[in-house]
């Protein structure tokens, strides 16, 4: 799968199946950067490098996130070498219990046939 047409389909369709760690694997580059609007708790960057980086925020995710909704809409392509994925999501917070809603837009960047950024824009604090 090297085309972004294939890729960004796949990287939606494992988001809706519950299979994004699977798909870290067989459509990022090892040396992606993740990029979200404001910095993760814990963390003093916006950015996460590299695949294990990434995998460790989708492992903080699922520690602290319970989701209970949400829909993924897209992909929608720019270009050759981008598409824009948009997320809504109903969850809960695992330690307070507190619910929320949240919507965010990704952008995927592409080159030699792998993700090699992603950018997350939502509204902050």
């Amino acid at each position: 799968m090297t085309d972004l047409k294939s890729i960004a389909d796949e990287l939606v369709a494992g988001c809706r199946e519950g299979r994004e760690a699977e798909n870290l694997d067989a459509l990022y580059a090892a040396d992606a950067v993740s990029v979200e609007a404001a910095a993760m708790p814990g963390t003093d960057s916006r950015e996460a490098k590299g695949l294990d980086a990434i995998r460790g925020k989708h492992a903080w995710w699922s520690e602290n996130m319970e989701m209970t909704g949400g829909e993924v809409l897209g992909p929608y392509p720019h270009g050759d070498d981008r598409f824009a994925v948009v997320f809504r999501a109903q969850g809960r917070e695992r330690a307070t219990g507190n619910s929320f809603e949240m919507e965010e837009v990704g952008v995927y960047h592409v080159a030699n046939g792998k993700i090699v950024r992603e950018e997350f824009f939502y509204t902050t604090g």
